[in-house]
């Protein structure tokens, strides 16, 4: 298990989406994580470009019969770095629970 540790990185609302679908799946097309998360091609890329400079994720482009296919991959240290954020959010979301 991973150490709770919250991610600056992971924890923008995009890019926590972003590794919350990777984290499913081995590899993810481009326009299915564009279209789950409903926002623009440039958006997208912005987000992704942000976890590739940290290691967290990959981005391979395979020639298909028709066009180029984008699949977008959460790296080993991009599934470690998202589990300790999502524990430190429990961890905080516990805290807040038992002060009520």
């Amino acid at each position: 298990m991973s150490e709770a540790a919250f991610d600056e990185v992971i924890h923008a609302p995009n890019r926590l989406q972003i590794c919350s679908l990777l984290a499913t799946v081995d590899a993810m097309e481009f326009s299915v994580v564009r279209q789950a998360l409903n926002v623009s091609d440039s958006v997208l890329s912005k987000h992704v470009k942000v976890l590739q400079a940290a290691g967290y994720a990959t981005v391979t482009k395979v020639r298909g019969s028709s066009y180029p296919r984008t699949w977008l991959a959460l790296t080993t240290e991009g599934r470690q770095a998202l589990a300790g954020h999502i524990a430190e959010l429990r961890r905080i979301v516990e805290m807040a629970e038992a002060d009520q």
